[in-house]
């Protein structure tokens, strides 16, 4: 039994390595920059925020400075998260034929793109590091316990979510809609471009249940352990885990329907 099970484990990363180098392929082979899009993108958007949001609104607030490492430590791993949600809607329908002509576990199909995805933000990472160095700015001793919790917390969310979102846009198809406007409410809901600090228990603790909030506190104690606000990360656990073990729950039971639907 347990040969067969690590047989099974070994097929099952084997399969979703290839499909995820599969659509790092189709995405970059045919573009003129390859790879490099994974960083132009993302950087492209930081520099906009920081130019309106750090030299035409200047914050002036000492604690979040440089503003420009504040911005892209919250902004490269929204990219991610935002390109998981909104790739989950098409999950399951751009590839039914594929889907349910190959026998392996439906779940790769989802956690591909989350691996697709995660790649991405790593080597966008290397902005952070050369706007570190343009500042002089040393990123925190912490950063090697901070960093590496932020990206489980962020897989967790989203393999929680897109367990939900991708079947469900197969059987209700104005859901992918539904998706991209929460996305876009949530860019601004979320401490992207800000961190707030609240004093009112009730309202902290309120504001805390978006775990968005504690996923970026961990990414910005980084550069800024002095934000990090360890009630927004516990809830952020908290709520990640809920919706983790509600999203499994969902995508098992509507699998069935979803191969007779795509």
């Amino acid at each position: 039994m347990p040969a067969r099970r690590w047989t099974y484990w070994s097929r099952y990363r084997h399969a979703l390595w290839l499909l995820t180098t599969r659509d790092l392929k189709v995405r970059y082979t045919t573009s003129a920059l390859g790879y490099l899009w994974s960083i132009l993108d993302p950087l492209l958007m930081g520099l906009i925020y920081f130019v309106v949001f750090g030299l035409i609104f200047p914050r002036g607030n000492l604690s979040e400075d440089p503003y420009i490492l504040f911005l892209l430590s919250a902004v490269l791993p929204w990219t991610w998260f935002n390109g998981n949600l909104t790739d989950a809607t098409r999950a399951f329908r751009q590839e039914g034929k594929l889907i349910r002509s190959v026998k392996i576990p439906r779940s790769i199909w989802v956690l591909r793109q989350i691996a697709s995805k995660g790649i991405e933000f790593l080597i966008s990472l290397t902005i952070i590091v050369f706007f570190a160095l343009i500042n002089w700015t040393a990123p925190s001793p912490l950063t090697f316990v901070y960093l590496p919790l932020a990206i489980v917390l962020q897989v967790l969310l989203t393999m929680g979510c897109n367990f939900i979102i991708a079947p469900l846009s197969v059987i209700y198809r104005d859901l992918e809609r539904v998706v991209k406007l929460g996305v876009r409410v949530l860019f601004y809901g979320a401490p992207v471009l800000y961190h707030l600090n609240i004093g009112n228990p009730l309202f902290h603790f309120l504001y805390g249940l978006n775990p968005i909030a504690g996923i970026l506190d961990l990414y910005r104690g980084c550069f800024f352990p002095q934000i990090v606000d360890w009630v927004y990360v516990l809830e952020g656990l908290i709520v990640s885990v809920i919706l983790f073990t509600i999203g499994s729950v969902v995508f098992r039971r509507s699998i069935p329907r979803v191969l007779k639907e795509i």
